[in-house]
């Protein structure tokens, strides 16, 4: 009886961290996700417990820390610090879910892109206001919009990319799916492998902390909370967006001139 327990019990957690996205962001990768499947593993098959539920209640959540940074405190930080990270851990539980219900959609998907986008304006908004708050000066507030703003535009110039290559070329989106469904990534880590397998893959996640996405946010954000030491994160969030949103940019523009001449040449 004890093995077919266990026999369960293995092959739901190997079902669930089939789920895991294997190019996660740095946090996500080796913090939030895995305990994103370990919540699952007691709610996935709860019918009524939606995917979009778990969207909408990352979604309060991120609000709900958004509200304490706000009202301000040492203790309301903290608190906010702990409600951010779990925010995060729902957003990884819902497309989990829907993996391994195979009942992902479109519409499921577009929800969750959304609501990150508009977590990361209001976490950095009420930041903000904190800092002008503690400082009386508006500097916090001018280096979260600089931060938003180019964090925004790397997900901009990349649709405006696919745009113009779509105006170009209408079966380009299909060329592109062809492509990534023959260049999945094979797991190199997880329950199947052993502890060097894991211990090498855990280092080699390191060098996603240089991409500064959401899933650095996460860490840094949190961290400057509980430490009270708001500002410097807001310099460092506000350089690297501006240098990566201004690479980013170039770089787009190098590859849709590119194009452009590949087809005009064809």
């Amino acid at each position: 009886m004890f093995n077919i327990q266990s026999n369960i019990v293995n092959t739901k957690l190997t079902r669930l961290w089939a789920t895991k996205t294997k190019d996660d962001e740095w946090w996500s990768s080796f913090v939030t996700s895995p305990l994103a499947i370990v919540l699952n593993y007691f709610v996935v098959d709860i019918k009524w417990l939606t995917p979009n539920f778990i969207t909408l209640i990352s979604f309060i959540t991120a609000i709900l820390a958004s509200l304490l940074i706000v009202v301000g405190g040492n203790s309301n930080f903290v608190c906010a610090a702990v409600l951010i990270h779990l925010s995060h851990v729902f957003d990884c539980m819902d497309g989990q879910m829907a993996r391994y219900r195979k009942i992902t959609s479109q519409l499921g998907a577009y929800y969750d892109r959304i609501t990150d986008q508009i977590q990361v304006i209001i976490w950095f908004g009420a930041v903000a206001y904190a800092a002008y708050k503690q400082s009386d000066n508006v500097l916090p507030i001018f280096l979260a919009f600089i931060g938003v703003a180019f964090y925004s535009l790397r997900g901009y110039i990349k649709y405006v990319m696919i745009y113009i290559k779509m105006s170009q070329d209408s079966q380009y989106l299909e060329a592109l799916t062809k492509i990534e469904s023959t260049t999945k990534k094979e797991d190199s880590a997880g329950l199947k492998f052993g502890f060097s397998a894991n211990l090498k893959w855990f280092l080699a996640e390191q060098r996603k902390i240089l991409a500064f996405n959401e899933g650095v946010f996460i860490f840094m954000l949190s961290l400057a909370l509980v430490l009270d030491e708001i500002m410097p994160m807001l310099w460092v969030f506000a350089l690297t967006q501006l240098y990566i949103g201004l690479m980013r940019t170039w770089q787009r523009s190098a590859q849709i001139k590119n194009y452009v001449i590949s087809i005009i040449n064809k």
